[in-house]
């Protein structure tokens, strides 16, 4: 299964690592889910997880970033024809276009309207093991 993962659930579970979104980010490891990112994603993944206000230990989000950035699948996305209400959030869009993910997974939905999403599934992290655990099923 492939998948965009907004930064938000990223440090959500980082934050909360036995809540939704840490489940997510442990699944990514070990369900057979191969994260889909652009270098964007990965700067902006890295800026957001070194800022200090988190205490993150740096040698282990290092260790995290060259993680995702081998076992996933690195892609570049194209510009998007209409712009999305933040244009920082564009990137996680084109690259789940590229990419022809799954499912994009963020807390922000709102940052994605329906109109502007190119079919893609854009689902939050609640939504997607839900949808995960029903695929397991079928």
């Amino acid at each position: 299964m492939l998948i965009v993962l907004d930064t938000n659930v990223l440090v959500s579970g980082l934050l909360t690592p036995f809540g939704v979104c840490g489940t997510i980010v442990r699944m990514l490891t070990t369900e057979g889910i191969n994260i889909c990112y652009d270098s964007r994603i990965i700067s902006e993944y890295r800026d957001v997880l070194y800022r200090p206000k988190f205490s993150f230990n740096r040698n282990r989000i290092s260790v995290l970033l060259e993680y995702l950035e081998h076992s996933g699948t690195a892609v570049a996305g194209l510009p998007l024809k209409h712009s999305l209400p933040d244009r920082d959030d564009e990137c996680f869009l084109e690259t789940a276009l590229m990419a022809k993910a799954d499912y994009l997974v963020t807390g922000n939905i709102a940052h994605f309207p329906k109109h502007l999403r190119c079919g893609i599934a854009v689902v939050n992290p609640g939504e997607f093991l839900e949808k995960y655990r029903e695929d397991l099923n079928t």
